[in-house]
């Protein structure tokens, strides 16, 4: 029997899906039947990766499509299951991934009028009145399949959006009715499925900006995000090589620009005070970057001429953005700065006959020497606050220095350690784009099941995680161990255990720095004693489990872990205590 569930798992298999991370309920039997006869008479159909936990599921949908480009999908249950997504759908929109959310439906009869009809309960529990609109506000698209006749339509239709830039994730739902409804199979033409192309820099764009970089006297990249595409940091390095431009980081997403590289200014986050290279630059491109400074605390100085190039630039999903740019483009980073790379070349540029002129090259000459100044200087300050710690407690400078040393073309990263987001950028010193990943959210959790996404898009790779203990807690460790574990996607994941939510700490404490918190004895914020955090990904996947307190232990730890995830293919969770938060 061919239904509308056996015409959804084909249209997945047309899409490039590989797998379903899948949290199943009683909405689904027709799904779970489909599956099952695919497998009986080998059809082929996405692999399927059960989830105890729904937020793991499409984290680790999301680390996928971090670590291949490829969306994958997510299954789960009615509105209970969808509202379990938590905030993995807000990491989802914000980091721009493109993934499928399906979420079964309880049924519309309920006296056996079709197969699939009420015999259970919690279907009339589980009858909300708008359950797409429970996510409606975090997706590109969203619809309910109504027959089987047009399921794969729908289904290729909802992953055009998932992939047309800005990218991001899309949810379907359908009642136990419709996805047991019989039909016949059918074949689409994919080539009428693809998404839209991206726009290009119109040629008075191209010579604005390129004209504005290149007479500058501190011009200035500005970038959060671009290294997402390899190719376009390859162009952003050829660029600003070539016109001696300085490129600051503002909260990274991704390896954007190769730190060894002496134009290279650093990463801000949270830090209460002004950036000087961003007070002294006097034209600065925003490229790929949805919080390029923080006003209150660190800006541009007031005639800065200002860029914006992005792939959303209107930042669609933010209610209150503007950062003052007098000229603003949405298009992809690669093709604009090839574009603008090649009208300084000469040469023809895409979207018009515009030429490029000379360059100044003294010019160019005395900037790159004056950023390779500050470039050095920063690597000495880097140099001094990781090197052995003088107590006995573990600095995290020193501990991200020591996972430095063991860091090889085979390892990639993945950063949610909150209050040391900047730590970990800083002390890898990473030069490879692609080597490391965020949620590009904010909801905490994301590490594990990405973790595990990542590793089953590149399975040859090492994959090291670096976390904070709270959003260890966050991320369900019980699941997603035991997820790595039942699918062999072995990672090193290291936790900061600063005994508890340093974050909160320091937001209250930069708005009222001489309040009553800063006197308190507790904010309400501390885990102490703290949970053992290794033994319960030991107890829930065999992981192997050690607690790290002393600097003399770190080199020896990492060596060991670094040895079990390799050479045993298990997980292992270093639980590193560093200073009290």
């Amino acid at each position: 029997m061919y239904t509308a569930s056996s015409a959804f798992l084909d249209a997945l298999v047309e899409a490039g899906v590989s797998y379903i991370f899948a949290n199943l309920g009683s909405d689904h039997p027709a799904l779970v039947e489909a599956i099952a006869e695919a497998r009986a008479h080998g059809r082929k159909i996405p692999d399927v990766i059960t989830c105890p936990n729904e937020m793991a599921g499409l984290s680790a949908a999301q680390g996928y499509f971090q670590a291949s480009g490829r969306a994958q999908a997510v299954v789960v249950h009615v509105e209970c299951g969808t509202q379990a997504l938590a905030g993995a759908v807000h990491n989802a929109a914000k980091g721009r991934a493109p993934v499928l959310i399906f979420a079964g439906a309880s049924p519309f009869t309920q006296d056996g009028e079709m197969r699939g009809s009420r015999n259970e309960f919690i279907q009339w529990i589980q009858d909300v009145h708008d359950q797409r609109g429970l996510v409606r506000g975090y997706m590109k698209y969203d619809n309910e399949f109504r027959t089987g006749r047009n399921i794969k339509q729908v289904t290729h239709r909802a992953l055009q959006f998932a992939y047309s830039d800005p990218k991001g994730p899309v949810y379907l739902m359908g009642a136990r009715e419709v996805m047991e409804e019989e039909v016949s199979p059918t074949k689409l033409d994919m080539a009428e499925w693809q998404p839209l192309a991206s726009a290009v820099l119109p040629p008075e764009g191209v010579e604005a900006i390129a004209t504005a970089l290149a007479g500058a006297r501190r011009p200035l990249v500005v970038t959060s995000y671009v290294g997402r595409q390899p190719k376009a940091v390859r162009e952003l390095v050829r660029l600003c090589e070539r016109l001696g431009i300085g490129v600051l980081e503002s909260v990274p997403n991704a390896m954007n620009f190769p730190h060894d590289n002496p134009l290279y200014q650093g990463n801000q986050w949270n830090h209460p005070r002004q950036n000087p290279v961003l007070a002294e630059a006097d034209v600065i491109l925003v490229l790929d970057s949805d919080v390029p400074w923080i006003p209150t605390v660190s800006r541009p100085r007031e005639d800065a001429r200002i860029f914006h190039i992005d792939i959303d630039a209107l930042k669609h999903q933010m209610p209150l953005w503007y950062i003052g740019s007098e000229r603003a483009y949405q298009v992809d980073a690669t093709g604009a700065l090839a574009q603008i790379n090649a009208y300084l070349d000469g040469g023809p540029v895409d979207g018009g006959p515009v030429d490029g002129g000379a360059v100044d090259e003294a010019a160019a000459d005395e900037r790159r020497r004056h950023y390779a100044g500050l470039h050095a200087e920063r690597a000495d300050e880097l140099g001094r606050l990781e090197a052995f710690p003088e107590g006995d407690m573990i600095t995290p400078e020193y501990l991200v220095a020591c996972m430095r040393k063991h860091a090889d073309e085979d390892m990639l990263f993945l950063n949610e350690s909150i209050s040391n987001y900047h730590t970990v950028f800083n002390h890898l010193a990473l030069s490879r784009p692609g080597a490391i990943f965020t949620s590009g959210g904010g909801s905490l959790g994301w590490n594990g099941g990405a973790a595990i996404g990542v590793k089953l898009a590149q399975p040859e790779k090492t994959v090291v995680s670096f976390t904070g203990d709270g959003s260890y807690m966050f991320s369900v460790p019980s699941s997603v161990h035991w997820m790595a574990r039942q699918y062999e996607t072995p990672f090193l994941q290291i936790v900061f255990n600063n005994r508890g939510w340093k974050s909160p700490k320091l937001s209250a404490l930069a708005v009222h720095p001489d309040g009553y918190a800063s006197r308190a004895n507790s904010l309400d914020v501390a885990f102490d004693p703290p949970p053992a955090y290794a033994d319960i990904a030991a107890a829930s996947g065999g992981a192997h489990a050690r607690l790290v307190r002393r600097p003399d232990e770190v080199e020896e730890a990492l060596v060991e872990a670094l040895r079990v995830v390799r050479e045993e293919g298990r997980c292992a969770v270093l639980d590193v205590w560093i200073p009290h938060l």
